[in-house]
């Protein structure tokens, strides 16, 4: 085999699904969804509105564009998802008295409630995941540095 053709192998190789980082990062979420779908079902949240919940327990009457940023998602992404939890009678959305444009979010008593009976997600998905802790760790500080690196670049 030639330069040329080894050259092209090499591309080629490098083109193949199973060596894409994105490929491997995209089906690791999928998989971790579909744990998390089976444990959320129980709390009837979707994973979002589990993310949005996390937040809150972390520290309540928060405004909508903390949610936001801690979360990195857009309003119009995040209004629907709060909207469903306030149906759901999970949290209350008020105007803020000194800004009319803001909104602040705050837990009712089923939210905080509700707390309690997902404390067993975390380890219920460190058990799936069959890693150490150690391990899960490590590679959540990696996929942090990653988004880091990532958005930098954008």
């Amino acid at each position: 085999m030639n330069d040329k053709n080894g050259s092209r192998d090499a591309t080629s190789q490098m083109l193949h699904l199973d060596q894409q980082m994105c490929f491997a990062l995209y089906s690791a979420n999928l998989a971790l969804n579909k744990v998390y779908r089976k444990l959320l079902s129980q709390l009837e949240l979707t994973y979002p509105q589990y993310l949005v919940m996390l937040v809150l327990w972390q520290q309540d009457e928060v405004m909508v564009s903390e949610i936001g940023e801690k979360l990195f998602l857009d309003s119009a992404t995040l209004t629907p998802l709060l909207k469903r939890l306030e149906s759901a009678d999970l949290l209350v959305r008020r105007r803020a008295q000194a800004d009319e444009r803001q909104v602040i979010i705050t837990l009712t008593d089923a939210g905080r409630a509700l707390q309690q009976k997902a404390v067993g997600i975390p380890e219920s998905i460190g058990c799936a995941a069959e890693c150490t802790m150690e391990d899960a760790t490590a590679l959540k500080l990696q996929l942090e540095t990653l988004r880091g690196n990532l958005q930098k670049n954008v």
